[in-house]
């Protein structure tokens, strides 16, 4: 919990080096230079506290009423798509503006880095790709990319065992049943499976006990972390000891179920032409240090685990809600012929509507709604400076953008004015087909965009359409309980974290035979 104290120091901190900032910046707009005007002629948030602490403060009790993103969403349709706000002494620019996120994801990357992210986040992920930036990144991305090659999930035989195990335990359960809990067990399950050649088999567990110390203490820390992260360069304002306790849960987690048994047990092969090698043999010849392959491990963890869990979370809250894409989309199922053509990642692609479902699920509820950016040195911003919002923006190093994926979909230019209407049927209209090349728009982008783009994108998207399959052929007669409510898309209640997840569960009833 954050006390009043903490607002009393950092409102004396901020007032001060409001004071310094204002001196500085009017000795800079004496020169009038270009860079001066490009910088600081953008639409701004307005406050009423020194250096937007207000805003802060708004921004965490929507966070705590689980309206996050529709406030961040509401700030865009205020201030245009391309805006600044301070809070402290951090002046952050926030855009949505397709032709910036190019420019800093793709065309000009080099010049930005992960700036805060891996100071706030290191104490819960440790080092590892999320954490990295420049040379250690890439040799970590190389060493992780050819575990993700498709041909090693093509038949789907690494799903089958822990989706049955879903299956039966959503039978044994007779009602009600809150599937949300039961996907992040499946996703543990076949993620500790794929990337460490065993499964940790969480869903072997009493499923009416309470969920672990390790579930409970990873959810806490990922929304500490995400607290420290609004506060940038006053992080170290939160979290306290009981961050330490919960990051401290998830390492000895890591290290007891995954190192100890597959390191220390010298389970991990020489053999390096090996295709057949799990990610943790492979990633162990170049960080055999126990700390660095925990954190290697742990962030492959939080991806493969919590992304997945929440696309399938989201996927089945939308499909229970609108009756017409559930009969079509069970219809489309019904049409398989698994005798003549058993199923496969191949086939899966093929089943369009799924695709299509899949698609405006991830459109509306990106796996991470929010990612920032900071400028390594001065650069520009294409777009967004100007009385029009059309000329290019200076940057001074330092500074941090942050671009939403999810305000970004729901753009009424790009998607038309029904753009929080969950329809799926969109994609097969000709004006969309062109947001298919999802990382050459840049106006769809659920799993990012240029270098670093999400390695497991794909091996995401199979396990998804795979368990969306098995489940309505178990189940076809699933449906909403009378008791859950049926809200419009973007007003439901949603929990922003690491990842973007229904904030009441996701609840369905099992009509009893």
């Amino acid at each position: 919990m954050i006390y009043l104290w903490t607002y009393v120091v950092l409102a004396g901190l901020s007032i001060l080096v409001y004071r310094i900032k204002s001196t500085c910046i009017d000795s800079q707009d004496s020169g009038n230079t270009p860079k001066t005007r490009g910088r600081y002629n953008l639409p701004v948030s307005a406050h009423r506290w020194p250096l937007g602490l207000d805003l802060l403060l708004q921004s965490l009790k929507a966070a705590r009423d689980s309206r996050y993103m529709e406030f961040c969403l509401n700030n865009f349709r205020h201030l245009g798509h391309t805006f600044q706000q301070v809070v402290g002494w951090n002046a952050t620019i926030f855009t949505i503006e397709p032709s910036n996120l190019e420019y800093i994801l793709s065309t000009n990357c080099k010049d930005w880095g992960i700036g805060m992210r891996r100071t706030v986040f290191l104490p819960l992920l440790g080092d590892g790709l999320f954490t990295q930036d420049g040379d250690e990144w890439k040799h970590s991305r190389d060493v992780l990319r050819p575990q993700f090659y498709y041909r090693h999930y093509e038949d789907l035989h690494i799903f089958y065992p822990h989706v049955e195990n879903l299956l039966h335990a959503i039978g044994d359960i007779k009602g009600v049943v809150d599937l949300e809990p039961l996907f992040f067990r499946l996703t543990l399950d076949v993620t500790t499976q794929f990337l460490f050649g065993k499964s940790v088999h969480s869903q072997r567990a009493n499923l009416s006990d309470q969920p672990s110390e390790f579930e409970v203490a990873f959810d806490l820390a990922q929304s500490i972390s995400i607290k420290r992260l609004k506060f940038q360069k006053l992080y170290w304002l939160v979290g306290g000891a009981e961050f330490r306790r919960a990051c401290n849960t998830i390492h000895q987690f890591t290290e007891r179920i995954i190192i100890d048994k597959y390191i220390d047990d010298n389970k991990v092969t020489n053999d390096k032409s090996s295709c057949k090698r799990s990610f943790l043999e492979a990633v162990a010849e170049d960080y055999p240090e126990k700390n660095a392959l925990r954190g290697q491990a742990t962030n492959v963890l939080v991806a493969g685990r919590d992304t997945t869990a929440c696309l399938l979370s989201w996927t089945i809250f939308h499909i229970i809600r609108h009756k017409r894409v559930l009969e079509r989309l069970q219809s489309e199922i019904q049409a398989l012929d698994e005798l003549e053509t058993p199923l496969s990642r191949s086939n899966l692609i093929k089943m369009k509507y799924l695709q299509n479902v899949i698609k405006e699920v991830l459109r509306l509820h990106p796996p991470v709604p929010l990612v920032s950016r900071t400028a390594l040195r001065d650069t520009v911003l294409p777009l967004g400076g100007g009385a029009d919002q059309s000329s290019p923006i200076f940057v001074p190093k330092g500074t941090s953008v942050l671009y939403s994926a999810y305000s970004l979909h729901r753009r009424p230019d790009l998607y038309g004015m029904d753009a929080e209407v969950f329809r799926p049927e969109r994609w097969e209209e000709e004006g969309l087909r062109s947001c298919e090349a999802t990382h050459r728009g840049w106006t769809y982008m659920p799993f990012g965009g240029g270098p670093r783009s999400c390695l497991g994108m794909d091996f995401a998207l199979t396990e998804t359409a795979y368990t969306i399959i098995r489940i309505l052929q178990r189940y076809p007669s699933l449906c909403l309980p009378e008791a859950e409510k049926v809200q419009l898309s973007g007003q439901e209640g949603q929990t922003a974290t690491i990842v973007l997840r229904p904030a009441d569960g996701c609840k369905v009833c099992i009509p009893q035979d």
